[in-house]
């Protein structure tokens, strides 16, 4: 069994995609030979696809899968479940949080935690972020909303966690939130089995190029919270 996979969900990403798949190799190799990158191509119109395929093999393998469902959640959840390593996690494309997050991530994996949340709300992460007023507003609403979905649970869009196999098949396997809200339901399942929850600081760089468009995908995002009432009551009574 592969010891960690990290996921990488993609669409329209020939830009930064090289860059990526280089920096990804280069953090795993020094962690562990035993891991792998999975791309999760969602629908891509440009060159990501190419560019995967083309990619020189080095010393840790990268696979791709195709995901048609529209939504950065559904592309996460299909190259989690396409996997079978030990410790499974996502990272997003444009490697905003620092890979030196892998070491710690994988330690405390090791020592029994089964998910591990990059916080950028963490006291000791570092983050640069170059926002708008109106991104920022919009963020902070939605963490007071997202907090009462997952109580204690700083920061819940990190573009970052890490989930042992047990944990990850039994909150990606029923996940019904395809969009960028996805993170809630997520780790709202993982409190409701009982899952050991960390929140790891991260260095964390805002960088250009986001496909999270403030309205439009705000709007969606806060949309799917509201609909994740009735999902996560749903939970609740098969349990």
């Amino acid at each position: 069994m592969t010891l960690l996979s990290i996921v990488v969900p993609v669409r329209n990403e020939e830009a930064r995609l090289p860059g990526t798949l280089r920096g990804l190799t280069a953090a795993l190799a020094e962690i562990t030979k035993s891991a792998e990158i999975v791309v999760v191509d969602n629908a891509s119109t440009d060159r990501s696809v190419e560019i995967v395929r083309a990619h020189q093999s080095g010393p840790i393998p990268i696979r791709l899968v195709h995901c048609p469902q529209p939504g950065k959640g559904a592309a996460v959840r299909a190259g989690v479940l396409a996997s079978d390593s030990a410790y499974v996690g996502f990272c997003d494309a444009d490697l905003a949080t620092d890979m030196d997050a892998l070491g710690p991530t994988l330690l405390q994996l090791g020592a029994g935690v089964n998910v591990v949340v990059g916080s950028r709300a963490h006291p000791s992460s570092i983050v640069h972020a170059r926002h708008s007023k109106v991104r920022q507003a919009g963020a902070w609403f939605f963490r007071r909303m997202a907090n009462g979905y997952v109580p204690g649970v700083g920061d819940t869009q990190c573009g970052y966690k890490f989930f042992d196999r047990r944990t990850a098949d039994a909150v990606f396997g029923p996940l019904r939130t395809w969009g960028f809200a996805f993170d809630v339901e997520l780790l709202a399942r993982a409190q409701r089995i009982g899952a050991v929850i960390f929140e790891l600081p991260v260095c964390w760089n805002d960088i250009p190029g986001s496909t999270f468009h403030p309205l439009r995908d705000g709007y969606r995002s806060f949309a799917a919270l509201m609909r994740m009432r009735a999902i996560l009551a749903d939970v609740q009574e098969e349990q």
